[in-house]
């Protein structure tokens, strides 16, 4: 069973001969593969070699555009301040839209035009040209909340379906959500203003022909009754919402990944306090569950901590 066919399969909820694994990766990556993260955050052809090689060395079933919240804001005029080896990151204190005039002014950015998000849509191409047959190609849009943070909801659900779409012509398979904001509102806020856009832009990507992950860093444990309303096929967790949580309040059926302490469970431990970590998140989602870490994978983990999540998502069965 490759890796693409045991990740299709455990969200058609049939069986499979492992645990599916996708855990991010992105300064990870970039330092296995030698090359500074200014690099990997600016240019495809690195991106995915990247990606292609941190899957190979620790069989990971799936590859993934995602490297920083600054592409869609970039292409739209916000100032991004850029470092060598760290994220890119949008200056708030020269907000694109400091203005609510602005906005009637702002367009959806062309996506055949040189820029971030294009970049990322050539990303997509060439990760499905050389691993798509056996991987999931995973290709990435801002939330509603994380984005609207720096524009507005209904632009924002607009741009990233059509964003999406480009991303599945090149050849994605899967598009994940980063709703990363959405964590720092409280349950009504989120169920009233952020969970309806959340569901607009998730059926949209649906309607695609894709399946969507939801993930929301932070502690989502007061939302995340709402999170198993939007609609999306596989909902990951950041580490402090316990994933026994989040399954009394979902259905049986809903498709959770995660959540190991990306810092102190998987950098900062051992292969083995690791395999039992992964063994507690596995007793609590139930078989609907797909193996990773709470958020990104941080760079400098040891590689035999991350064996060790292949070693437990292979042998579990």
């Amino acid at each position: 069973m490759t890796g693409k066919d045991r990740i299709l399969s455990r969200l058609r909820g049939e069986a499979t001969d492992s645990l599916p694994l996708m855990p991010i990766t992105m300064m990870f990556a970039a330092d296995l593969a030698g090359v500074h993260y200014r690099e990997y955050a600016s240019n495809h052809r690195v991106l995915a070699g990247a990606q292609i090689a941190v899957a190979a060395r620790f069989g990971f079933d799936y590859v993934s555009a995602i490297s920083d919240p600054a592409r869609e804001a970039s292409d739209l005029g916000a100032t991004v301040e850029w470092f060598d080896d760290q994220p890119p990151a949008i200056v708030e204190s020269r907000a694109l839209l400091d203005e609510k005039s602005k906005l009637a002014k702002l367009s959806l950015p062309d996506l055949n035009a040189p820029g971030r998000m294009r970049d990322r849509i050539e990303a997509i191409r060439l990760l499905a040209e050389r691993a798509g047959e056996t991987h999931i190609v995973e290709g990435w849009v801002e939330g509603p909340c994380a984005m609207s943070a720096d524009l507005r909801i209904d632009f924002v659900v607009r741009m990233e379906i059509e964003f999406a779409r480009a991303q599945v012509e090149a050849g994605a398979t899967l598009i994940g959500i980063g709703d990363a904001a959405a964590s720092l509102v409280g349950p009504k806020i989120y169920e009233e203003h952020v969970l309806p856009a959340e569901q607009r832009l998730i059926a949209g990507i649906q309607s695609l022909g894709v399946p969507v992950r939801l993930h929301i860093c932070g502690n989502t444990k007061r939302i995340v009754k709402g999170m198993g309303q939007s609609g999306a096929d596989i909902i990951d967790l950041d580490f402090p919402t316990p994933l026994g949580h989040a399954r009394q309040a979902m259905r049986e059926s809903q498709v959770l990944l995660g959540n190991i302490d990306p810092v102190r469970a998987l950098r900062d431990g051992t292969p083995e306090s690791i395999e039992a970590a992964l063994a507690e998140c596995y007793s609590q989602a139930g078989s609907a569950y797909i193996c990773g870490a709470g958020c990104e994978i941080p760079r400098g983990t040891p590689y035999a901590n991350v064996e060790a999540m292949t070693r437990f998502a292979r042998y579990r069965f």
